[in-house]
């Protein structure tokens, strides 16, 4: 990628990929109910970004709460959900940008700080829900936040750092379409 830079054909496509794993990553965070789960036997409690699920016994029904029923639930994932979906028009809008044949570095810049604002929603969104939810919900045992969680902040983290990318990208406009004479550091005697 360095050396032929964002015009060879199979590198112009990293970073829409990238974005791509970061759109699976949130749907994955998004349907997951391994947000919260106990530890521990019994395994007794089970929570997503939705719901709140507990069971008596080993074995037994399990019987699930909305989280939309509180204030913070809604918070928590009307915050994530926005994350999320301007992470997907970031997706669209970087086929868009990479697809043309000549590459518009201002539109990529501001796809970079579209990705700064969903990062900020995800960010939001990924503190409310610890925070209020071990406050406002009982919890026996030893509870863990798991996998589904893990690929929220995933999500998270590839938005910040795609971000950095994308804002950084138009500073080498000229190197990575080609316009600049490369320099030698090796003089002939």
């Amino acid at each position: 990628m360095v050396k032929y830079g964002l015009d060879y054909t199979r590198c112009r496509w990293i970073l829409p990929l990238l974005l791509g794993i970061g759109v699976i990553f949130g749907i994955i965070a998004l349907a997951g109910r391994g947000w919260l789960e106990s530890q521990t036997l019994p395994y007794m409690h089970q929570a997503s970004l939705w719901e709140s699920c507990k069971r008596s016994e080993q074995g037994g029904e399990w019987t699930c709460e909305s989280l939309m029923g509180y204030a913070w639930g809604r918070a928590a994932a009307a915050t994530y959900l926005v994350g999320f979906i301007l992470l997907v028009i970031c997706f669209a809008l970087a086929i868009i940008a990479f697809a043309i044949d000549t590459l518009r570095f201002n539109f990529i810049r501001g796809i970079g700080g579209l990705l700064f604002v969903a990062a900020v929603f995800s960010i939001m969104g990924l503190v409310i829900y610890p925070v209020k939810f071990s406050t406002e919900i009982d919890m026996t045992g030893i509870n863990m936040f798991s996998w589904a969680y893990g690929f929220g902040w995933t999500t998270a983290i590839m938005e910040i750092c795609l971000g950095f990318f994308f804002c950084c990208l138009p500073n080498y406009e000229d190197q990575i379409l080609g316009n600049v004479k490369p320099t030698y550091f090796y003089s002939s005697p």
